[in-house]
């Protein structure tokens, strides 16, 4: 039996969390940094992929993924967007993937990677085998994640990220910086609201946010064009 971890990244409002009574967070997280190849007992009572977010939450030893898009002119006909994506705090298992939309990546590369024995593209997915301690791996690929509205507008969505084993979706920490500094793009909505768990942030020619969740998440960052 390989323990294996789907990390899934393809490019609202909080609802009840799926409680365990048997397992705390801090339990759960010992298992995953564990060699025991078997789940723990109410691994089957975890989060079942509703979207909550998570407040005060310790980041040490959270999953962080974090994402940096640029829009160029082109996104704008074409829909496709620059990205670089890193994993950082990995999970330590034999074996683990990073899932992507085959419609929707191409071209991904692998920059860097450390503690973990192999990494290496496959299709749509990026595979890594015998993740230790402090494990980090970062690539970049073009994502078709930018698309043009019936009014004008653009939408730029991304997701579900999530942080899966068997039927669970566990902790995670989630980041992303986007540059449409080249575009003349003004951002005006983002989908979900800023709350408790998900704050974003802007400054000139750049919009992001932070976001520690459970289940699945998804975003969206609607844009105009700044007419003169």
């Amino acid at each position: 039996m390989i323990r294996q971890f789907l990390l899934m990244f393809i490019g609202l409002l909080p609802l009840t969390a799926t409680a365990t009574s048997e397992l705390s967070d801090e339990e759960l997280e010992r298992w995953f940094n564990s060699d025991s190849l078997e789940p723990p007992r109410s691994v089957a009572d975890v989060n079942d992929g509703q979207l909550v977010f998570i407040r005060n939450k310790e980041l040490k030893s959270l999953h962080h993924h974090h994402n940096s898009m640029t829009i160029l002119p082109r996104s704008l006909e074409d829909g496709w967007v620059l990205m670089e994506q890193c994993h950082s705090n990995l999970d330590k298992v034999p074996a683990a993937q990073i899932v992507f939309s085959s419609d929707k990546v191409r071209d991904i590369r692998l920059m860097s990677f450390r503690n973990m024995g192999k990494a290496w593209v496959e299709g749509s997915t990026v595979q890594m085998t015998d993740i230790t301690h402090d494990a980090r791996l970062c690539m970049q690929a073009w994502t078709r994640a930018l698309s043009m509205n019936k009014d004008g507008s653009y939408s730029l969505r991304n997701g579900p990220f999530m942080r899966r084993f068997l039927d669970g979706y566990f902790p995670m920490r989630v980041s992303m910086e986007i540059d449409f500094t080249a575009t003349g793009l003004i951002p005006t909505l983002v989908s979900p609201a800023e709350q408790s768990g998900f704050a974003v942030w802007r400054k000139k020619g750049h919009i992001g946010f932070e976001a520690i969740f459970e289940g699945k998440l998804r975003t969206e960052f609607n844009f105009v064009v700044e007419t003169l």
